[in-house]
């Protein structure tokens, strides 16, 4: 065609195509692909490969039918994986060749409901960064817009109440779409097509701000708000998974009077502070940290403190919980008070959060001056996700919004099981096939509100994810709730010792088989033989885990009360040390003379005082002996913290420690640490360098275990759980004691090294002894 004009050359080449075969595929895309702008991506793909068909979700899938030519198909498969948004996540593609049925164009076709197995939903998704410039923009219809969202961010699982995930399945389907709002939804070209919670100031939810009477306050609901906080006030801010109560994190008369509110006397407050340039200004960040702020997740990053908020925010600690907005509204709020905001839980002591507006309003008058509201429905009960970072990466401290209801991948094809977790920091784990879907936290199981908490989010993870389990795994202790509900569910039933389901988890999340060397530390867990354990180490695999040591067994003076009054082990440690005087020297007025001696007294006879070999209770000891903590714990865990605060990380040396043969079992003798804790602190050693001598023998004597059953076993891997590794100092310098002898250390990330992990644990433990 030498001479053809190029109109002539794309015409031959149209005439070309069009004799071609077509061929035709039929596609499921498997993974998070609900929630994530996926079928806008797949339209824009079939525009520009020339793909004609249709896409379409079913329930937690997307089906799409292609047709075009074979390499322009080709090539529309290869991208689906390889630009997929963002926020999704294909774990699988399931495609067939199928007849050619001469489609023309490429449609988003209605969704249709399916078979429940194989759902993933999108967690909840922090503003992104074109929303936010949207939402400061005048020139913009949605400015100052405090549900603005687009397909790349806004509420997902807080407003699914089923799949497949469309409007009329949240709670936005109370909220008609006005025209303009309509077209962009309805637009496969916008970024806000199929939206779900799309709207705007004319058609979308509401804020409104009233006084604790219940009376409307005038004016701008988020100025008048700002301006009560500027003024030292509290106000109860309706968020995305639930309320919270935030205050002035610079006043300290206003973190103190919410404190004498709340009845939260000690434990630490999370923070949100405008943007990124403040949150610097608040914590001294490290690159990684940063960048974890920002994320999509947004979740609370625990950070070194620089010491400009008011003391009370976070008493007794060098690091502190720190957040950027994950919502407009919070991004209106803290924008409009020009200063970080404590952002705590809207919730009285151990209570469920509050997330229906009269709730609210009922349990929280005695707390905020103020109330923030919105018409929009909370479906699920959500509090925020707390991370540290560790070599660069996060490690999750407590999964909540942004994280939950993200699956984890199993080693194994599962049963539908439920795990159903234990007492504190409660969650639960549901798993069928190679998913298990571990629950947010839901606080402590030990009242009848957070039990109904615990139901009902376990039934709404039922509904969303279709799974209805065959099995559930249960703690062996017979007066945890969790234990009493798995046994009145009417299925049947496997208890799972804790500690076991601690490193259980680990070889879960890290897809390891076979046997491991397990270290479990932490407060408290029920033995196989009806003692209290938590300092243990074993020679596990799913199936079993062979006790191969422990720390020395002490008894727990009183139970129970040992661990609200951490004076009472330090006297328990220190008369089995035999330094009993000289502890009682340092404790000073913490003890009396009347004290001392019921105490002792029930060491001596054992009365209402289990053994225990834990490693928390130990910690709690030394905290109590260095005067970092000597008064009642008023949250979990509470002197061992404060002593990884108060410990320098600079102390080199550590003290002396035995290893001891009992029953074929090695024993941490923890009388010569005791001793020279308190021989150390005699004479006159700042506490400080005690508790950081403290933690580099607890690395060493764990260390020195574990190179025995190496020897012993020929084992090279080793998983650490239990809530004592959420301590950083005691696991950074561990995991390079024993990466220096060349074994594999693995530790949680994705879930929790504390008991809002263990529920995954108790999976994969119930899946082996039942298949």
């Amino acid at each position: 065609m030498t001479g053809a004009t190029s109109r002539e050359r794309a015409a031959a080449r149209g005439r070309e195509a069009a004799a071609r075969p077509r061929a035709a595929r039929r596609m499921e895309v498997h993974g998070v692909v609900q929630g994530v702008g996926f079928r806008p991506f797949v339209w824009r793909l079939a525009q520009r490969f020339g793909i004609d068909g249709w896409v379409r979700n079913r329930s937690g899938v997307v089906e799409i039918l292609a047709e075009g030519l074979p390499d322009s198909l080709a090539a529309f498969c290869s991208a689906l994986a390889e630009e997929a948004p963002p926020l999704a996540h294909i774990e699988d593609v399931h495609c067939e060749e199928i007849a050619v049925a001469g489609l023309a164009g490429f449609e988003v076709d209605t969704s249709l409901d399916g078979p429940a197995g194989g759902r993933l939903v999108s967690p909840d998704i922090a503003t992104c960064p074109v929303c936010l410039r949207e939402l400061f923009d005048e020139r913009d219809r949605r400015y100052r817009h405090p549900f603005i969202n687009c397909m790349d961010c806004g509420p997902r699982f807080t407003i699914i109440e089923s799949l497949p995930y469309d409007r009329e399945r949240t709670s936005m389907r109370t909220f008609p779409m006005c025209d303009e709002c309509a077209r962009e939804y309805a637009n496969p070209g916008n970024r806000r097509f199929h939206a779900e919670p799309v709207a705007c100031p004319t058609c979308g939810p509401a804020l409104t701000l009233l006084d604790r009477r219940g009376r409307h306050v005038h004016g701008d609901p988020i100025e008048r708000a700002a301006a009560r906080l500027r003024a030292g006030g509290i106000v109860a801010v309706k968020g995305l998974g639930g309320f919270q109560l935030a205050c002035d994190a610079t006043n300290e008369s206003a973190v103190a009077e919410l404190r004498r509110r709340k009845h939260r006397p000690d434990k630490p407050f999370a923070v949100m502070a405008p943007d990124l340039a403040a949150a610097q200004a608040v914590a001294d960040l490290t690159p990684s940290e940063a960048a974890v702020l920002s994320s999509w997740q947004a979740p609370i990053v625990i950070v070194r403190d620089r010491g400009t908020l008011a003391p009370s925010v976070a008493p007794g600690h060098r690091h502190q919980g720190l957040m950027l907005p994950s919502t407009p509204l919070h991004h209106l709020l803290l924008q409009q008070v020009g200063g970080p905001l404590v952002m705590t839980s809207g919730n009285a002591a151990e209570e469920p959060i509050c997330i229906d507006n009269d709730v609210a309003r009922d349990r929280l008058a005695g707390i905020a001056d103020l109330f923030l509201l919105h018409d929009r429905d909370i479906v699920a009960r959500y509090g925020d996700s707390v991370v540290r970072v560790w070599r660069g990466e996060p490690v999750f401290v407590r999964r909540a919004r942004g994280v939950a209801p993200s699956s984890i991948d199993l080693p194994a094809r599962v049963t539908p099981t439920l795990g159903a977790g234990a007492l504190l920091q409660g969650a639960f784990c549901l798993a069928a096939g190679e998913r298990a879907f571990l629950s947010q936290c839901l606080g402590d199981l030990d009242t009848e509100e957070s039990m109904g908490a615990y139901h009902e989010a376990l039934n709404r993870y039922r509904t969303v994810f279709g799974i209805a389990p065959e099995l559930v795994a249960h703690d062996l202790h017979p007066d945890f709730p969790t234990t009493r509900f798995a046994e009145t569910t009417g299925l049947p039933t496997i208890g799972v010792q804790h500690h076991h389901a601690h490193v259980a988890a680990v070889m879960a999340e890290h897809n390891l088989e076979g046997h491991v060397i397990g270290v479990a530390f932490d407060g408290f867990g029920l033995g196989e033989d009806g003692t209290v354990w938590g300092g243990e180490f074993f020679i596990a695999d799913w199936a079993s885990a062979h006790r191969a040591g422990h720390l020395r067994r002490i008894r727990q003076p009183g139970g129970d009360t040992a661990v609200r009054d951490p004076v009472r082990m330090a006297l328990a440690h220190a008369a089995d040390a035999g330094v009993l005087d000289a502890a009682r020297r340092l404790l000073g007025n913490a003890v009396d003379d009347e004290k001392a001696g019921v105490v002792l007294g029930q060491v001596a006879t054992g009365l209402g005082s289990p053994e225990t070999t834990s490693a928390g209770r130990l910690f709690d000891a030394v905290a109590a002996l260095t005067g970092v903590w000597r008064g009642l714990t008023s949250y979990e865990a509470q002197p061992a913290i404060l002593l990884e605060q108060a410990a320098d990380p600079s102390a080199t040396s550590e003290y002396s420690f035995d290893l001891d043969i009992e029953e074929d079992r090695l024993v941490i003798d923890t009388r010569p640490i005791v001793v020279a804790v308190v021989r150390d602190l005699v004479r006159g050693r700042a506490p400080a360098v005690v508790a950081g001598r403290f933690h580099r023998t607890m690395a060493a004597a764990v260390l020195e275990v574990v190179r025995v059953l190496r020897g012993q076993t020929g084992l090279e891997r080793v998983c650490l759980g239990g809530g004592v590794f959420n301590n950083d100092l005691l696991v950074s310098d561990l995991v390079a004691r024993i990466e220096a002898v060349g074994m594999e250390v693995y530790l949680p990330r994705r879930a929790p090294a504390g008991d809002g992990g263990i529920g995954l644990g108790q999976v994969l433990v119930a899946h082996a002894r039942t298949s």
